[in-house]
């Protein structure tokens, strides 16, 4: 395995931790997702970890950091977005969770 794919493998296992645990990381949701109510943002949670549809398409660098899906007849997205620590930046080295502050964002997919 090259350097690049070893980051790129470890950059997938801390994204599926964050997405299957909703730890490691922050978790945001967009104000259309929270006026649903705790009970349907309970539900898009379960179904956030359950998440496994990842190809080509929709995560064509194997990070896991992107999906869509439609529940109660409404589509949503989620998406990681990897900081470096002060939130300023992007992630100088996103394989490097000492360098990295991940931000999952649940949303609607027209607030995208």
């Amino acid at each position: 395995m090259t350097c690049t794919q070893e980051k790129k493998a470890r950059i997938r296992e801390l994204n599926d931790q964050l997405r299957q645990s909703l730890t490691g990381g922050r978790i945001m949701m967009t104000s259309g997702v929270e006026a649903l109510g705790q009970s349907v943002v309970s539900q898009l949670l379960d179904l956030l970890r359950r998440y496994n549809q990842f190809d080509e398409g929709s995560d064509p660098y194997g990070e896991h950091d992107f999906g869509a899906f439609d529940h109660g007849g409404q589509k949503f997205f989620w998406k990681i977005d990897c900081y470096d620590l002060s939130m300023q930046f992007h992630s100088e080295d996103a394989s490097d969770p000492n360098k990295t502050v991940r931000v999952l964002t649940l949303m609607l997919a027209c607030e995208y």
